[in-house]
Formats: structure tokens, C-alpha cells, sequence
């Protein structure tokens, strides 16, 4: 594991940025995995800026998304796919055929998880996979759990993560209980992943994840046995850490 520190989120999403741009440089046609929420909007946006200006070209890239919820359709305006295109894909030269994520109209989850294990794994799996990590240590949507996920899977919602979301609906009330998210295996063949953490109110799922056991109540933590993890964190979400790691 890899500590890579920054002084804020603006800091930290430029250092994923760069982290990301890096390997489409140096892999044109490589496998993003994506994520969405608040924590990667600073990344995509700086990663925006430098597709403008030709500084990195993702004419070639493939990318494959986290999660969705279960019941919204694509141009549902909570959808991830729906995030993804407008404060992402629609503003680089990605192909919109090279780009997936589960589907959420899709009612048959058996079905759909399959679907999807089989869209990543004839893509060769996933190159870069990005994160964040949730205020209960979930990363995707994998919350915690008495066992690890393997393959995708249909997941409820923990109270604290409806609440989380809830800021992004009307109200509480129109926020999915469930979702399709990635599964941990997924997660973990990636050949890296990259975690970006800012702010007070992560600090303590920090801790949990890289400061104690290995264990699926903090689903992250298990990023402690990745062989090529790197954790990009501002000072507020690592207030906890000390010189633990």
C-alpha cells in the first residue's frame, strides 16, 4: 500500500488525475474502472481540462463503471450512467460504446450479474480501477457484511448509506434501497487500484480500513492485501491515522 498525501480535495483530485492520465499515456486502450459520487468529480473534471487541451486521449480507452442503482434507467437523472455521461463522457473523446455499466432496469439479478461479470472479464479485466470509500468503509457498494462478495451482485443499502445519498434526491424516500454493484473479486484483479479519501467526515472509515484488521465489516480493508494499492488522502481524512501508515 501506497500513502500518497495531499493538502485538499482539490489537491488530492489532481494527484488522481495525474494518476489516471498516466496509465491511458502509457496504455491507450487500457480498462478504467469508474466510480461516482462526490469524491471523483474533481479528478474527471481535471481530466476534462487536459482531454481539451490534447494533453491525454481516451479515443481508445474502455471503462467499466462501479455500480447503479437497481430501478433507475439510464436517463433516470440519479442514474450513474446518467452522472457518468454528463460530468464525464460526454466531455472527452471517449467512445460511448466503450464505456459500461450495469443496468439497472434489468429485474433479474441473476441474470444481469452475470451479464456483467462476463462484459469485464472478456475486456481482460480491469487495468486502473478507481474508488472512494464510504463512511462505513464500503467501497462500490459492497457494505459490510459477514463475508466478502466475489462476482457483481445485487446488494441492499445500508441505512447509512441511504442517508448519505439522500442529498442527491428531493428526499430520502426516492433514494434505491438496492443496487448492482462490482463485486470485490472484480475489485481486486484489478492490476491497481487507486482510492481518493478528503475530508473530516471519512476520517474515521480511513482508519478502520488501513489502521485495523482485515475484515468485511470494513470492506475496504481488504485493500490492504492489494498488491499495487495507492491511497490518495488530504490531511482532514487522515486525521486519525497518525504515522500509522
Amino acid at each position: 500500500m501506497r500513502l500518497i498525501r495531499a493538502k485538499d480535495y482539490q489537491d488530492a483530485s489532481r494527484k488522481v488525475a495525474n494518476i489516471i492520465s498516466a496509465q491511458v499515456i502509457l496504455k491507450p486502450d487500457c480498462v478504467l474502472g469508474l466510480a461516482t459520487g462526490s469524491s471523483p468529480l474533481g479528478a474527471y473534471s481535471q481530466l476534462i481540462q487536459w482531454c481539451e487541451k490534447g494533453d491525454v486521449d481516451f479515443s481508445k480507452t474502455k471503462t467499466v463503471n462501479l455500480d447503479e442503482y437497481v430501478g433507475l434507467a439510464a436517463d433516470h437523472d440519479q442514474s450513474y450512467a446518467y452522472f457518468m455521461h454528463h460530468n464525464f463522457f460526454a466531455h472527452i473523446n471517449i467512445d460511448p460504446n466503450n464505456t459500461n455499466l450495469p443496468n439497472g432496469t434489468e429485474a433479474d439479478a441473476a441474470k444481469e450479474c452475470s451479464r456483467y461479470d462476463k462484459v469485464i472479464r472478456d475486456l481482460g479485466g480491469v487495468d486502473l480501477q478507481l474508488l472512494g470509500i464510504g463512511a462505513n468503509g464500503h467501497i462500490g457498494f459492497n457494505e459490510p457484511a459477514d463475508a466478502f462478495s466475489t462476482g457483481t451482485n445485487r446488494v441492499d443499502l445500508t441505512a447509512s448509506t441511504i442517508d448519505a445519498n439522500s442529498r442527491f434526491f428531493e428526499n430520502k424516500d426516492l433514494v434505491p434501497h438496492q443496487a448492482y454493484t462490482m463485486g470485490m473479486m472484480a475489485i481486486m484483479q484489478a492490476e491497481r487500484i487507486v482510492m481518493i479519501a478528503t475530508g473530516a467526515n471519512k476520517a474515521q472509515a480511513v482508519y478502520d480500513a488501513f489502521c485495523g484488521p482485515v475484515t468485511p465489516q470494513v470492506p475496504a480493508s481488504i485493500l490492504q492485501l492489494h498488491p499495487d494499492f495507492a491511497l490518495v488522502a488530504d490531511e482532514a481524512a487522515l486525521s486519525l491515522v497518525g504515522d500509522k501508515l
